[in-house]
């Protein structure tokens, strides 16, 4: 379990990937992106994850140089979208992430989402880009198990991430013992719930005891349950205090009582059901 917020998790192939990170769906691209990734970083986050759906590499790519940080100091995460997969797309879609950014490479690439008949032939590319040393890890997002043991059946390298939507009301039991026993590490997406969980009673009630608000409840939930985490804001202030998690632990009881929210319940779409 991660204790700091620059604190690493060693992935599967043994490249160590930040505990906690900030994320960017439907951040604008432009000043609105580069002042939440430069307050992020100012504030000593150091993994950033993206996507080219989200239309912000630039915006990303500006920040980090802006920020003087040295790269192999950073962590940067983006994702192959739906129509840019197959596997002759996917080196394309790749090379423009790349250039978007203005990397010369990635330190992990994933699946935006299981498209049927698409995703293995991604993942071989995936492999082949992993092998020339392209990018230091790469993984899936919004997988459910089925996908996983599907991909398996064929693929030379174990994904290194599942990136899903995981907080109180969904947390995944199943997939998340899957993916341990696998050694996929789980990361999570949304952990707020879009901001649905923030007056929650009980996680408040529990903010109440620690001084701390019902969001930071939930992300410190997410450290002791060694998920990955990248809240989203754009706020520097929000950014900031969503990282003030290190200096208190939940008990096991409170652990359970969060645990015992879960109603299976979605913000997102089902990747079952995602065209």
């Amino acid at each position: 379990m991660i204790a700091h917020l620059q604190d690493t998790v060693t992935l599967n192939n043994g490249v160590e990937m930040p505990g906690f990170g900030l994320g960017v769906y439907k951040v604008e691209d432009g000043s609105t992106v580069k002042t939440a990734v430069q307050a992020a970083l100012e504030t000593g986050y150091r993994l950033i994850d993206t996507a080219s759906f989200y239309d912000n590499e630039i915006g990303v790519g500006e920040a980090i140089r802006a920020s003087r940080i040295a790269r192999d100091e950073l962590f940067i995460t983006t994702k192959i979208w739906n129509d840019q997969q197959g596997y002759e797309n996917t080196f394309k879609a790749f090379e423009l992430s790349l250039e978007k950014l203005g990397l010369d490479y990635l330190d992990l690439y994933l699946i935006h989402w299981p498209v049927k008949g698409m995703y293995k032939a991604t993942w071989q590319a995936m492999e082949e880009l992993y092998q020339a040393g392209k990018v230091r890890a790469i993984g899936v997002s919004n997988f459910h198990q089925h996908h996983l043991e599907n991909l398996l059946e064929d693929s030379k390298i174990i994904p290194a991430v599942n990136q899903v939507e995981y907080h109180p009301h969904l947390t995944q039991v199943p997939l998340h013992e899957f993916c341990n026993s696998h050694h996929i590490q789980l990361e999570a997406w949304s952990p707020l719930k879009r901001g649905q969980l923030i007056h929650d009673p009980l996680l408040e009630s529990i903010g109440e005891k620690y001084g701390k608000t019902a969001a930071q409840v939930i992300l410190r939930w997410d450290i002791q349950k060694e998920v990955i985490t990248i809240p989203k804001s754009i706020k520097p202030k929000r950014i900031h205090e969503n990282a003030d998690v290190f200096d208190f632990s939940l008990t096991e009881e409170e652990m359970e009582q969060i645990n015992n929210l879960n109603l299976n319940d979605r913000s997102g779409t089902n990747p079952d059901s995602f065209d």
